[in-house]
């Protein structure tokens, strides 16, 4: 067990983006409503991407052809408490093992199974990570914002964006 709190990334704000399906545009903020990555299906998780592309690349594994095309709509953050997965320092500070976070996990949801990236949302929570970076899989270079919690006390803030972006940072 580690006896102090892992480094966080400062204060993370700017625009960001995430697909909807169009039938649930107008819950865009309020999270996933189902099991991803870093989240049980019990777990509202709100998964963001720095750009537009980054949206497009993680769409790459959740396409099912059974979905109409989702809308991709803009989203201001203001995020403190992240803590980013892109840095090796930073994930050394957390005690998280990245092969834990990068592992597959859609095959072992569907057979029951715990995959060890949820393992690694837990640990994150313990240490009051708000969420986290997240680097994308498909693109390198490209990233993504996990939120594990939002718009309550002292959680980072989100909203839909009124369509004026600013840059990610």
């Amino acid at each position: 067990m580690r006896d102090s709190a892992p480094h966080f990334a400062p204060t993370i704000t700017g625009t960001f983006y995430r697909a909807v399906d169009p039938r649930f545009r107008d819950q865009v903020i309020a999270g996933s409503r189902r099991a991803g990555r870093y989240s049980r299906s019990s777990q509202p998780t709100l998964y963001l991407s720095s750009s537009v592309a980054g949206v497009e690349a993680a769409m790459i594994a959740h396409t099912d052809g059974t979905s109409p095309a989702p809308a991709i709509v803009a989203v201001e953050v203001a995020a403190s408490r992240i803590l980013d997965l892109r840095d090796p320092a930073t994930v050394a500070s957390a005690g998280v093992d990245l092969e834990d976070a990068v592992a597959p996990w859609q095959g072992i949801v569907a057979a029951g199974g715990v995959p060890t990236s949820w393992a690694v949302r837990d640990q994150l929570v313990e240490w009051g990570a708000n969420g986290l970076l997240d680097p994308s899989r498909t693109r390198p270079g490209l990233w993504h914002l996990v939120l594990f919690r939002w718009n309550q006390a002292d959680a980072p803030t989100v909203r839909v964006s009124d369509g004026t972006p600013s840059s990610a940072q």
